[in-house]
């Protein structure tokens, strides 16, 4: 067994042991989402499994319980997602990718598909279309304006429309969609906001018909291009305005904002293209398609590292840099600064949490690291009491596997203070496989 083994049944615990004192002001759940196999499934690729979800009550001081839940999908049910006419049934997606909170409903997310309601026990509700408005698919990363509410997401597709843009108000009412003109079926994992725009990502891993069936059907396409997009959000036609760079991927967004001279940063954790057929041969179940030298030119893992653009939307101009050349993943940040300038961003390199600085060079200014024996995955910040706070007055909660696959925990840091031990370490009740995004659900959520 392993720290990416699968598990095989759905469990519950209470009472669960706590090392080290949990704060009180953590009332809530946390949930983590992530791929899992049926027992005697074997997907092509990591992705293919069912979506799983890994719940953590706490409250008062106390661990209350652990459980794990597959989400009851038309895929977990048997329905196959590619109909006769080579259509899509938005509901038979596995749901495999993240869990988020929005105006009242818990959704478990993956960009193929449509999101599935969640009950706070982790029982599943079924299919959410927004009374019928929701008629692509929705992104697995989801951006929620921390001042008014609206959540910004968008559908990609193999067929026209390639890409539709979507907002939810703050009631979760679906108010507004309009199609986005892109050249083709690219692989579109993330985006960005600011206060007034939309940032896209029109990069070159396409779809490919011949790969259906076989493996993940997305690859690089050295004829695609890149570019960024750059459109208002807060104008309901407005024009995308296009931006051609080095081309590159990008999974995982970091944060965007409107600089004083009204220019858009953007920090996201870039591949270059010998760095993403790396990783794209064991998470996308895929030889790269160049053929054995670039294969041999990548680096055994793939390397994604901190990264830059500034968009000039006045002039049409763009600048990049690397922040770092540390390998990193999965950056988070104060949900209260999406979209904004912030400060503090939260990535990891496997073994440990990485806390830069942005205010000051994206430097790094703070690492946990855990023995070399286990994995960390995502770092979800929740903030302290409300209020007048610092940006990284808080906590960092993750959930860290043996690579052996003989057990788990929950830690919680404090966020201002990485190098110190764990505020509290919850012992789960197994080993929780390696998987992808997770949410701090508070009991009163604003």
């Amino acid at each position: 067994m392993t720290y990416m083994t699968p598990v095989s049944d759905e469990t519950d615990a209470v009472d669960l042991p706590v090392t080290g004192s949990l704060p009180p002001e953590l009332t809530g759940r946390y949930f983590r989402n992530g791929p899992n196999p049926l027992p005697g499934e074997k997907p092509a690729h990591w992705f293919g499994g069912h979506g799983m979800l890994h719940g953590v009550r706490l409250r008062a001081g106390r661990a209350e319980w652990y459980r794990n839940r597959w989400v009851r999908t038309g895929k977990f049910a048997g329905r196959p997602q590619v109909l006769s006419d080579g259509g899509r049934d938005l509901t038979a997606a596995s749901a495999n990718t993240h869990v988020i909170e929005h105006a009242g409903r818990i959704l478990a997310l993956v960009e193929n598909g449509l999101p599935y309601q969640i009950t706070p026990e982790l029982d599943t509700v079924g299919a959410v279309d927004f009374d019928g408005q929701l008629t692509t698919a929705m992104t697995a990363h989801p951006k929620q304006d921390p001042v008014t509410g609206d959540l910004h997401f968008f559908g990609y597709g193999v067929r026209p429309p390639y890409l539709t843009y979507h907002r939810l108000d703050a009631s979760g009412r679906q108010v507004h969609s309009r199609e986005i003109a892109v050249p083709g079926g690219t692989m579109m994992h993330d985006f960005a906001i600011t206060e007034h725009y939309v940032v896209w990502l029109d990069l070159p891993v396409t779809y490919q018909p011949r790969l259906v069936g076989k493996t993940m059907p997305y690859q690089w396409d050295d004829h695609y291009g890149a570019r960024l997009g750059v459109m208002r959000h807060d104008r309901p036609d407005a024009p995308v305005r296009w931006f051609d760079i080095e081309p590159c991927f990008i999974f995982h967004i970091g944060n965007a904002h409107e600089d004083t001279a009204g220019r858009i940063v953007l920090d996201a954790v870039r591949y270059s293209r010998t760095d993403f057929t790396a990783i794209w041969r064991t998470a996308g179940g895929a030889t790269d398609p160049a053929g054995p030298a670039a294969a041999a030119a990548a680096s055994p893992e793939g390397t994604a590292r901190l990264h830059r653009w500034t968009l000039a939307p006045a002039t049409g101009t763009v600048t990049d840099q690397p922040l770092d050349d540390r390998a990193v993943e999965f950056p988070t940040l104060d949900d209260d600064r999406v979209g904004r300038s912030a400060r503090y961003l939260y990535t990891t390199d496997d073994t440990a949490i990485v806390k830069y600085d942005l205010a000051h060079g994206a430097g790094v200014v703070g690492v946990h690291q855990l023995n070399p024996g286990t994995y960390i995955g995502e770092a979800v910040f929740v903030p302290a009491a409300p209020g007048s706070r610092r940006e990284d007055d808080g906590w960092l909660l993750s959930i860290t596997t043996r690579y052996d696959g003989t057990a788990s925990q929950l830690l919680v840091l404090d966020a201002s203070n990485l190098t110190a031990p764990p505020v509290a370490a919850i012992d789960l009740p197994r080993a929780v496989p390696a998987g992808f995004h997770g949410s701090w659900i508070p009991d009163n959520p604003t």
